[in-house]
């Protein structure tokens, strides 16, 4: 009888412990991709700066479980505007660290950045500090991305 009940339970455990995670739950690596910026916001010395990049701008951001890498241009003929950059990154769970082993603006490189992700269907919002104290850079930097079709 009390093995019954020890193995009904263990049952009960091995079932629950391996059902699917909800969909606002999703698992981290859910987040490899790309990417479309939709809106960045930063937050530095009290003053707040949000960014539209569906209109004049457009940036894009790949992940992998392993690397990432982002593209920006301007959408304007008359100008050239553009930025490239990526590196390693680290995802566990909620937390996504990239560190930037290759960027166009020099002093950018060799940092490491660390993020809080949140994914919701096929949106991407990623918020953290970038700090660069050598360019006097403390900053709250808050982006919304979309998924990109294949």
């Amino acid at each position: 009888m009390k093995s019954t009940f020890l193995f009904s339970l263990l049952v009960i455990f091995i079932f629950t412990s391996c059902q699917q995670p909800a969909k606002n739950e999703q698992a981290s690596g859910n987040i490899t991709g790309t990417w479309k910026l939709l809106t960045g916001t930063l937050i530095e010395n009290g003053d707040t700066t949000v960014t539209d990049y569906t209109k004049d701008k457009s940036f894009i951001k790949i992940i992998t479980p392993t690397h990432f890498a982002f593209l920006t241009h301007t959408l304007r003929k008359d100008t050239t505007d553009f930025s490239a950059g990526g590196g390693r990154c680290i995802i566990n769970g909620n937390n996504y660290s990239e560190l930037l082993d290759y960027c166009n603006a020099k002093e950018w490189e060799g940092h490491r950045f660390d993020f809080t992700v949140t994914l919701s269907g096929d949106t991407l919002v990623q918020t953290g500090i970038e700090k660069i104290e050598a360019r006097h850079i403390n900053r709250l930097n808050t982006e919304r991305y979309i998924r990109q079709k294949e």
